[in-house]
């Protein structure tokens, strides 16, 4: 079991460790731990008001003054943007508050595992999950760009997966909101790279602009799923590289290979998704993540109704698809034509 912490928490030390588990926060009373690391920990607590269960992050108290103002900043980033979002596809955030010098996060405990552990431990999925599970995210995307908020850290990492393949997407603490705090007066959206943001680990999923260090729109967010697709669908990331400085390299400036041409078993349109959302030029991409989760959902239908690849042409509607279209429409009045001619002619007859 596992919950959604929204923030990867690094491996515990013996700093973290040495802190006692409180017995509330705020409001909640905490039942149990659920994680802790370097930078804070995770608590399973309940909510005496609304009475459920709620996962509660919090800082080390032990961090310095210059690491509390850092954090303390990225929780209510991710606070203020994810709380303003309410999509059966994103954590929901419930609370968050200052008191007695303890500052925390109350959002909804989840259950399941993070997808970058699954993947991790060998987990696959087959095509037709896969899609779905992409189509979700693409579409919780699309909410969220709709209101204003950019999310910039798509990954493996930031996408919890619940029973039945439910994805949820977690950790809006760099994300780019109306309502968002900046490092610096004045200046509310500084491009984002890997060093500004002082993050651990490689930036696998990183846009070209992100790596390069211009301003990262949403398209951003729809070349990083993009980058979680093609590893859903061919076991690995599109790149590898010794050092960040190299990834950062082959991300903005080279192409990788196509996941059908790695393994031809890879359904062609899935593959030719993911390498529009990989795009370098945002221009090229998917505008906006509603236009990929539809290219996802018409490969599902097809796989629903095991119909073959239709011809581009017919791609332009949803209709022909998902309902009675245009197509179904024309044969039921060629239909009613017919009955009508057939009537009027067995009147002339009498």
């Amino acid at each position: 079991m596992a919950i959604s912490t929204s923030v990867p928490f690094p491996a515990p030390n013996a700093t973290s460790a040495a802190a006692p588990v409180p017995n509330r926060i705020g409001r909640f009373h905490v039942l149990r731990e659920l994680g802790r690391g370097a930078i804070g920990s995770v608590y399973l607590a309940h909510d005496p008001i609304i009475d459920r269960s709620v996962a509660i992050k919090t800082f080390n108290p032990r961090l310095t003054p210059a690491e509390r103002r850092q954090h303390e900043q990225q929780f209510v980033n991710e606070a203020r943007a994810a709380g303003r979002l309410s999509h059966p596809n994103i954590v929901t955030i419930f609370d968050a508050s200052n008191e007695r010098g303890t500052t925390y996060i109350a959002m909804e405990y989840l259950q399941g595992r993070e997808l970058h552990k699954l993947l991790d431990n060998g987990s696959r999925f087959d095509n037709v999950e896969i899609a779905a599970i992409v189509r979700k995210l693409a579409e919780a995307l699309d909410y969220a760009h709709q209101n204003g908020v950019v999310h910039r850290d798509i990954k493996p990492a930031n996408i919890f997966m619940q029973p039945d393949n439910q994805p949820k997407l977690v950790d809006f603490g760099i994300a780019r909101a109306p309502n968002r705090l900046s490092g610096k007066p004045g200046n509310t959206d500084q491009p984002f790279t890997l060093f500004q943001q002082n993050l651990l680990g490689t930036p696998n999923y990183m846009s070209p602009e992100q790596a390069l260090g211009k301003p990262a729109d949403a398209r951003t967010d729809i070349y990083s799923l993009g980058a979680v697709l093609y590893e859903m669908l061919v076991g690995h990331k599109p790149f590898a590289a010794r050092d960040a400085e190299q990834l950062l390299q082959m991300i903005a400036y080279k192409a990788a290979p196509a996941p059908h041409a790695i393994d031809p078993a890879i359904p062609a349109e899935l593959s030719h998704i993911a390498m529009k959302a990989l795009s370098k030029r945002p221009d090229k991409r998917y505008q906006s993540a509603q236009e990929m989760a539809l290219d996802l959902r018409r490969y599902l239908v097809r796989q629903r109704r095991g119909r073959r690849p239709l011809p581009s042409a017919l791609e332009n509607s949803d209709e022909e698809l998902d309902s009675p279209g245009h197509g179904t429409l024309f044969w039921l009045g060629c239909t009613a034509l017919a009955c009508a001619l057939l009537l009027a002619g067995a009147a002339l007859l009498r």
